[in-house]
């Protein structure tokens, strides 16, 4: 089951904050929500939240509206996309936003062409720092074209459910197709949802997975805030980042790779004119480091918190225990 949900669900804000259990049940069954098992057709808003009302003064749980393709942001545009990996706040989020619009069709063909693979490697290293249990609910942050979220579904066992979230449309489009076509039997909803204002009661999920996402968010500390805050006791939050090699000749080699091939051949496999693929990398150097980032985590709130390095350091996994 592939769902997108775009109608917040009607009432109060507390509607649902002390019965996780009547919240999800009125996922699959509510008759006031409005799904959409189709992605196909324009963004249809005559039914639900108007675009740039957040779900806080919607009163929902399942929504929180995007930033739509043909609104002029509030911010001008950067001169140029690296710099865009220096700012905060609402003027980051659109502009990475507008980049990751333009390139969705093309995200996952670019990954395993950048990464020569390993991508899929990192992935499934991640997803298994999930413990197995039977009728889990875990959610994925920032989850994109649904890699990270389909390799969860099966650790959440019979009668378990993965929340498919991102804020890009775009994006979340490839993701609701691949997961229509690989996982069709399995809850895993597509939810328009933002990382800094994650829609949902405390205590929800048992995991929380983000792959490749957190250093393109405004907000980061927010958005640990709110990961925190659904977790529930003992839930694991789980963080896949790109960080920063501890070798210095790979560090080296690292940096020439990233920004004089990785530009070029992202740009001419997704015909980009954004300059998304000048961003990213210039957004992994601005990225705390592998102790910067536990440090983080902790000052958010959670117990403990770990991380192991993958590919000598390019990519690293944390794991944060509520």
């Amino acid at each position: 089951m592939s769902l997108l949900f775009r109608q917040g669900l009607k009432g109060s804000h507390k509607d649902f904050r002390n019965s996780p259990r009547a919240m999800f049940s009125s996922l699959y069954e509510s008759p006031s929500y409005a799904l959409n098992e189709s992605l196909a057709g324009p963004r249809d808003y005559s039914m639900g939240p108007r675009p740039n009302l957040t779900f806080r003064e919607r009163g929902c749980y399942a929504f929180i509206s995007m930033l739509r393709v043909e609104e002029r942001p509030v911010n001008e545009r950067p001169s140029s996309a690296k710099t865009v990996s220096s700012w905060s706040g609402k003027a980051r989020e659109e502009a990475v936003q507008r980049m990751f619009t333009a390139i969705a069709r093309w995200y996952d063909l670019n990954n395993t062409v950048l990464s020569f693979g390993l991508h899929h490697r990192w992935k499934r290293a991640a997803v298994a720092q999930i413990p197995v249990t039977d009728g889990g609910k875990a959610l994925d942050i920032g989850s994109g074209t649904a890699d990270l979220a389909l390799l969860l579904a099966p650790r959440m066992g019979a009668g378990g459910m993965v929340a498919a979230s991102d804020l890009n449309e775009a994006m979340l489009r490839e993701g609701h197709k691949k997961i229509a076509d690989r996982a069709p039997t399995r809850r895993v909803p597509c939810l328009l949802i933002n990382a800094e204002a994650v829609s949902f009661p405390e205590a929800t999920f048992d995991a929380v997975t983000a792959g490749f996402c957190i250093r393109n968010v405004g907000n980061r500390m927010r958005a640990f805030t709110e990961i925190h805050r659904v977790l529930k006791p003992g839930g694991r939050f789980v963080c896949l980042e790109f960080s920063r090699p501890v070798r210095s000749w790979l560090r080296s080699l690292y940096d020439w790779y990233s920004f004089s091939l990785l530009p070029t051949i992202g740009t001419v496999v997704a015909r980009d004119k954004t300059g998304v693929y000048e961003y990213l990398p210039a957004s992994i150097r601005t990225f705390p480091d592998q102790e910067g980032l536990k440090a983080q985590l902790l000052e958010a709130g959670f117990r403990t918190v770990t991380y192991q390095n993958l590919t000598g350091g390019i990519v690293a996994i944390h794991v944060a225990t509520k």
